[in-house]
């Protein structure tokens, strides 16, 4: 404690408090307590009453009694979160916040975006401490395994939710279960189903029982649990060389639970298991001892994450200790990739707890060439920067359309192929249809006249006359005066419209007004498709470009975003990457034959990279599954600019991937091709 102590001689003249009513507290208190002015003791649930000698308080009741030091004592990790909850009330009101440690937890630190500021001890490193001991012991969770959350207390609340969509309304469940935890854990480490009694006997019981309770939590955290894979080969080939491999965790969930769930990562052939709710003993009060019990004659190593319970504690039974970076140290390191000020909710949490627990699942990810951060396949640039907006989007789409009354949504190709598969996973009221559609074949079946044309000519083509006639209309230029192209264009725009008509009659479109979609457009195609439907069309846009452009054409759209929203988010700047992966695998459409069959262009891309988009659209797949399984439909929020940041990472970060790396952004109406390098650099 001897950082604490310079603190404490710092304010040794002024007011404080202490957040925590742990036994660590206690501890604090009969080492310190009598040098001290400590006014009182703060908790997130309890704001009265008296413990260990000392008022309760609240937070404001700290300010109005002049306070001007909080001391938190909690683990590392709980400082954090402590840190988000009161930090900018301690800021306001001149009140420092320091841990036990005696760090600074209103310090603001600049971001990076490599690892050049961590030191941790490397998996060679590893590999030969393994060697070197009789016994080796892991840690469970953050070590073995993390969750898709940002805290384990999200798990709380998602339950939660759950409750509530059954009609079980229990006030303050979140904080009354983590309360219940807390103050059982005084005493002897509790199992789930004790939690939930205490819990019942708090608030007065419910329509549900303690051990129906205890079931339905572990049914939600073990649709969050996530492997950290290089930990778990590292287990695997402990137990394969013979060495004896022991688990010893806290946790609340019984012996077979925990067996559960190590068969269920492969991580078997463990000789033994100490569990914290099977001994009655946490980390910080007596586990390790068991353990040192059991081996007495043995050198021991623990390999876990936190640098209390499972570095200083297991070091005080002599127990040798090698910690590893959980997820959120490595998340912390980088100072919150700078989208902090962007999570809120709990959508926003399990959002930023699926991105940190596949980013930084490799704790040793900080030995990379030049520590730098980087993404390695397209997969997980699809999971990790594009999927969260895109799934803001598809809920938005959804929403809207449902409050609207649209019974038919016709998602444009190629840009639709993906979204239409997304929303037909949140809306199967809502008929969904694939619809053939470029702005090419809409132009080409939708001119009518000279204006129309002088329409598509305002739209400069990056190349010559000739060329974007051929392009645009399909017309070699070739023995046609260009007096005449303009009658040739209208001759075959009748043909197209006929052949188009014959095409959207198979597809049975509904009577009612039609929602289409189209992802970033002026509204062109739809301005040209509208003319090929007798009923009302309206354009739901992730993005509309110029939309002052179309103001006199008498187009109905909404865009995902507003024109104000987009002069001041980062989307303009990176929605090509978007466009380059959300298009189908096949080629462009251009049209249809006399049966109304379609037309495609020439695919311009490789097998190669359209294998590449698939690995991407598989990430945002998986990513907007996984969401919508873990998360309860009354707390999906849209959170555009979470959404931005992650999206934003790909121009910051190292892509690997040189498949990714060599796609292009198409746009052959206009006739450009940019590179993705070219965008994200």
């Amino acid at each position: 404690m001897s950082d604490i102590r310079d603190i404490l001689e710092k304010y040794q003249n002024e007011k404080m408090a202490l957040y925590g009513l742990g036994t660590e507290t206690k501890r604090f208190l009969d080492e310190c307590g009598p040098d001290v002015s400590v006014l009182g003791l703060l908790d997130g649930y309890l704001e009265e009453g008296e413990i260990f000698g000392y008022p309760v308080i609240s937070v404001s009741e700290a300010v109005n009694r002049g306070v001007r030091l909080i001391i938190v004592i909690a683990r590392p990790g709980s400082c954090k979160v402590i840190a988000r909850r009161i930090g900018v009330f301690c800021l306001q009101n001149n009140i420092a916040l320091y841990d036990i440690r005696g760090r600074n937890l209103l310090e603001n630190k600049n971001t990076t975006y490599d690892f050049s500021c961590l030191n941790g001890m490397t998996k060679q490193s590893l590999q030969e401490r393994i060697d070197s001991v009789d016994v080796v012991s892991f840690d469970l969770f953050d070590t073995l395994i993390t969750r898709k959350v940002r805290f384990y207390t999200d798990i709380f609340e998602l339950l939660d939710c759950r409750l509530r969509e059954k009609g079980i309304y229990i006030p303050d469940f979140h904080r009354v279960r983590l309360y219940a935890e807390k103050e059982l854990s005084r005493d002897h480490a509790p199992g789930l189903v004790q939690i939930y009694e205490y819990l019942l006997r708090k608030t007065g019981g419910n329509f549900i029982t303690a051990r129906e309770l205890a079931e339905q939590e572990w049914d939600v955290d073990k649709s969050v649990f996530l492997a950290r894979e290089s930990m778990c080969d590292i287990l695997r080939k402990t137990v394969d060389s013979g060495k004896k491999v022991v688990l010893t965790t806290d946790s609340y969930y019984s012996d077979s639970q925990i067996k559960e769930i190590l068969e269920r990562f492969r991580l078997t052939g463990c000789d033994d298991i100490i569990i914290s709710s099977e001994y009655g003993a946490s980390k910080t009060n007596g586990l390790f001892k068991i353990l040192r019990n059991k081996y007495k004659n043995n050198n021991i190593l623990h390999i876990g994450d936190d640098e209390v319970a499972d570095v200083e504690m297991a070091a005080v039974h002599e127990i040798e200790t090698y910690r590893i970076y959980s997820g959120e140290d490595l998340f912390e390191a980088m100072c919150g990739l700078e989208m902090e000020h962007n999570i809120s909710t709990l959508s926003d949490r399990l959002k930023t707890g699926m991105f940190i627990s596949r980013i930084f699942n490799n704790p040793f990810c900080f030995e990379k060439e030049k520590s730098v951060f980087s993404i390695t396949n397209a997969f997980e640039a699809g999971y990790l920067l594009c999927a969260p907006i895109i799934t803001d989007f598809v809920l938005w789409l959804k929403e809207k359309t449902d409050v609207q009354d649209y019974r038919q949504v016709l998602f444009c190709a190629r840009d639709g192929y993906l979204v239409g598969k997304l929303f037909r996973k949140v809306s199967s009221e809502i008929i969904s249809t694939y619809f053939l559609a470029s702005r090419t074949a809409a132009i080409r079946s939708g001119v009518e006249n000279e204006r129309d044309i002088a329409y598509v000519e305002s739209m400069k083509y990056s190349g010559t006359a000739e060329e974007a006639l051929k392009i645009r209309f399909g017309i070699e230029a070739c023995g046609l005066e260009s007096t005449e192209w303009n009658k040739e264009i209208l001759v075959k725009a009748g043909i197209q419209r006929s052949n188009y008509q014959k095409y959207i009659k198979k597809l049975c479109i509904h009577k009612g007004n039609i929602a289409m979609f189209d992802f970033v457009a002026k509204g062109t195609t739809q301005m040209y498709l509208q003319k090929l439907f007798p009923q009302h069309m309206k354009g739901f846009y992730f993005l509309q470009l110029e939309p002052e452009f179309m103001e006199d054409k008498g187009l109905d759209i909404q865009p995902f975003y507003s024109e104000e929203e987009k002069d001041t988010s980062v989307i303009f700047d990176n929605y090509y990457i978007l466009e380059a992966v959300l298009t189908s695998p096949y080629p462009q459409i251009q049209g249809f034959d006399d049966n109304g069959n379609p037309v495609f262009a020439a695919e311009t891309r490789s097998k190669k990279d359209v294998r590449c988009i698939e690995r991407v659209q598989e990430g945002i797949c998986t990513y907007f599954e996984e969401y919508l399984d873990i998360l309860p439909e009354m707390a999906r929020d849209k959170n555009k600019k979470l959404g931005e940041m992650f999206l934003s990472y790909i121009t910051k970060l190292r892509i690997t991937d040189e498949d990714f790396l060599a796609l292009k952004v198409e746009d052959p109406f206009f006739g450009r091709m940019t590179d993705m390098k070219d965008v994200i650099r």
